[in-house]
């Protein structure tokens, strides 16, 4: 009995203890009070492809929608207050496709808190969401690749560096090499935006299951080497990632993935910034690529004005011997460029081509709709991946 009184004492002052801590952290957190944020759906796509998003801002005086690839958007779209601290607005509609969208609230710019789907760039990172309907880049019942974020030591830039890698739906468990296709990207995005806002593994995976384009290993360096501001560094920085790319990037990972590493099954293209760096990077070493393309891009400067690269006729003279060389041109297999009728580098484009003509590279030039954005540049990764190594 003493045993038993023993026990139920201790379970009294158990249960007593129990409520007294309760008791501490009530008073100590008061009743939480619920908001309108509990159950905020933050974006609604709705059945004509309009997008609805909303923020919860409570203390708010202005908020504004900013994303630069949703057509029409421009310089942001005002949000109207509900109310109840809750800002809204309704765009589009849009093409299906993927976008990129950050909040700003009172002047400060902000990833929207009710979603997790984020697509990063070279000095901050965006909010994502994807309008299905576009068979070539969704997500569908098919083999799936793999993308890894592969960390590297560039001796070049005496630090350590990121790159994306996409291996092929069987890599992992296969055996046997693989071509090897290099992609770029553009300013102020980073090795991240391919793999995202790009839909670069979706529409490799699906154009391999419809028998469209070989299995191949793409990878997808930062083609930034620092922070680039055009107020403060007004010059891309493309020798030092040609330096970075030709002596680290290039050795290795030819050298931990199963790929071949002969010119026929090697391939390189870039959008923008990162189609000057595949001209850079895709000329001086000719030997090494059969497949080269550039997207809304060419040679800096060659159409007038600069963005600190040098200018058309000197980077020409500077290369001509390679491209005077023919037996050079005997090995390549594609030269393939695209820019959109709006494109403010389309004179670029242009002139770059009529440059290699004119050197006698057999060029194809495709001049599509639209400007300079992610809706293009996904349609001209799933065109020109699909004409590799064939």
């Amino acid at each position: 009995m003493k045993g038993m009184n023993r026990i139920h004492r201790n379970g009294v002052m158990a249960v007593m203890m129990f409520f007294m801590l309760f008791a501490t952290a009530a008073a100590q957190n008061p009743q939480y009070t619920p908001t309108p944020n509990d159950t905020l759906t933050s974006l609604k796509i709705g059945s004509d492809n309009r997008v609805c998003f909303r923020i919860y801002a409570p203390q708010a005086e202005s908020v504004k929608l900013n994303g630069g690839d949703m057509p029409g958007l421009g310089q942001g779209a005002d949000m109207v207050d509900l109310g109840n601290g809750v800002w809204e607005v309704m765009v589009g509609p849009f093409p299906a496709g993927a976008y990129r969208y950050t909040f700003n609230v009172d002047g400060v710019t902000v990833v929207d808190p009710r979603r997790s789907e984020a697509s990063e760039s070279n000095g901050n990172t965006w909010s994502l969401y994807t309008i299905p309907g576009a068979e070539f880049m969704d997500t569908v019942d098919v083999p799936h690749g793999a993308v890894a974020e592969v960390t590297y030591y560039s001796e070049s830039l005496q630090r350590f560096r990121r790159m994306h890698v996409y291996t092929p739906p069987g890599y992992e468990t296969g055996e046997g090499q693989y071509p090897i296709f290099y992609l770029l990207h553009g300013a102020f995005d980073c090795d991240d935006a391919w793999t995202t806002v790009g839909r670069a593994g979706f529409i490799l995976d699906n154009l391999i299951a419809e028998g469209k384009a070989v299995p191949m290993v793409v990878i997808m360096p930062a083609g930034h080497t620092g922070p680039f501001r055009w107020g403060a560094r007004r010059e891309l920085p493309i020798d030092e990632f040609v330096q970075d790319f030709v002596n680290d990037v290039k050795p290795y990972v030819e050298d931990r993935y199963r790929v071949y590493t002969d010119r026929e099954h090697r391939a390189i293209a870039g959008l923008s910034m990162g189609g000057a760096q595949t001209l850079y990077i895709s000329i001086p070493h000719l030997d090494e690529f059969a497949y080269i393309g550039v997207f809304s891009s060419g040679i800096f400067g060659i159409a007038g004005g600069s963005l600190g690269q040098d200018t058309g006729p000197n980077w020409e003279q500077q290369h001509k011997d390679v491209l005077d060389n023919t037996e050079l041109k005997e090995g390549l297999k594609l030269v393939w460029f695209a820019t959109g009728v709006d494109d403010f580098l389309l004179e670029t484009s242009r002139k770059t081509v009529d440059m290699l003509r004119d050197h006698g590279f057999e060029v194809t030039y495709i001049e599509s709709a639209g400007g300079h954005t992610w809706i293009n540049w996904r349609d001209y990764l799933h065109e020109f991946a699909g004409k590799l190594f064939k």
